[in-house]
């Protein structure tokens, strides 16, 4: 005969359970410790039933029917006649061996436990060892139980760092998870809406900053002098510049790419490439497996990257180092390098070295900003160091998994 099956039969029942359970963790933990003891219980005793000892046979050989003074006391007793002490004797009082009511007996010393029989010994053994392992199991499932919503709530917050829009968690489990993923919910609604206000407040600066920007290339064209012309449109150039770079960076944070599997390598040797049309010496060494990255983002990170090492070091030689656990990336110039106390700050935003503040060579300081804010948001980062012979080293560590921190 067929099994009867009804259509969403397992999400009914498991609906029927998540009604049943207690709705906080104190009630959940309440009902699995008391399970797991009365599971110790019955699975103890059902295996000291299984291994009792065998009943010793009374009466002797061949002798059946109930023990005698069973027989004795069950006799009729004739009219004048005294009965025998066994029929007078209660039923508990003989199984006490004693002649009349008294105390029951107590549990067992340690003297009585040790100077039991070894069958009885490895009995209670036993009886304490399935209760242990029963207890063991219930704490061992019960620290998974509790600690999925903790494991599940990171992982969604070590997403959002790279993906703002991933699904929201579900409201789900116990009062305090609910409660928990409900204000996470709360929070990515807030930070997206926030970086939708902010990059309409980009959009609506670009615009009003262009404007007169414009007004001002137009007027500078119109003077007379050759040289103010060329002066001010230096000083118009650098400040497009600077307003591009910003709102590149400001635009960068607000989208975030997803994660694609892309060929590194490749990408790599597309930017030498590129550079290397625009007359730069730019060589790449080294090859790669697939990662996890933002193509776009990463290709930007490694743009700046090249591209201060070649405005500053006339050359950029890069090189990567695939390792089980993280790909390292190096970017190293033959330039000056920088002084032991800029290597941190030369990452701020705005920030230039003294040298560099020229019109020729110098940025407007958010290069190394923008790749440090892209290598991070791959779980990654990117450190500064002068290299040995000379020059410096930008390196790029990025993980091989999603979420995990890049290797020494």
């Amino acid at each position: 005969m067929a099994a009867l099956t009804l259509p969403g039969g397992r999400a009914w029942a498991r609906s029927a359970v998540v009604w049943l359970l207690p709705s906080t963790l104190f009630g959940r933990l309440a009902v699995l410790l008391i399970v797991a003891v009365l599971a110790s219980h019955v699975l103890a005793l059902s295996l000291m039933w299984e291994l009792r000892p065998a009943p010793p046979h009374q009466g002797g050989p061949g002798s059946e029917g109930p023990p005698r003074a069973w027989a004795d006391r069950s006799a009729p007793v004739a009219p004048g006649a005294v009965p025998s002490p066994a029929a007078q004797m209660p039923p508990a009082a003989e199984q006490s061996g004693r002649g009349g009511p008294g105390p029951r007996p107590g549990p067992p010393s340690l003297r009585q436990v040790l100077d039991a029989p070894l069958s009885l010994q490895l009995g209670l053994l036993l009886d304490i060892c399935v209760r242990l392992a029963v207890l063991i199991a219930a704490a061992w499932w019960a620290a998974r139980w509790l600690a999925q919503p903790i494991h599940r709530l990171a992982s969604a917050a070590q997403e959002l760092g790279r993906n703002l829009d991933r699904p929201p968690l579900p409201e789900d489990g116990p009062t305090e998870c609910r409660d928990a993923s409900r204000v996470f919910n709360q929070m990515q609604e807030r930070l997206r809406q926030q970086l939708a206000d902010r990059d309409g407040f980009v959009a609506a600066v670009s615009h009003d900053l262009r404007t007169p920007l414009t007004r001002l290339r137009l007027r500078a064209e119109s003077l007379a002098d050759p040289q103010d012309q060329q002066r001010f449109g230096r000083d118009i150039a650098e400040m497009d510049a600077m307003i591009t770079a910003t709102l590149d960076y400001l635009r960068g944070v607000a989208h975030a790419e997803p994660l694609a599997l892309v060929d590194v390598g490749a990408l790599v040797h597309s930017l030498a490439d590129d550079h290397q049309d625009m007359g730069h010496d730019v060589t790449v060494q080294g090859h790669t497996a697939p990662l996890p990255v933002q193509a776009g983002a990463l290709r930007r990170c490694l743009d700046n990257l090249v591209g201060n090492a070649v405005r500053y070091g006339g050359a950029a030689e890069l090189a990567l180092h695939d390792g089980p656990e993280h790909l390292r990336i190096t970017v190293r110039d033959h330039g000056p390098g920088l002084p032991e106390a800029e290597l941190a700050r030369v990452m701020a935003p705005f920030y230039r070295v003294e040298a560099s503040r020229n019109r020729d060579s110098g940025g407007v300081g958010l290069g190394l900003t923008i790749a440090q804010d892209i290598a991070r948001r791959h779980g990654g980062l990117l450190r500064l160091s002068n290299a040995p012979a000379g020059g410096l080293l930008a390196e790029v560590l990025l993980p091989r998994s999603p979420g995990a921190g890049p290797g020494g």
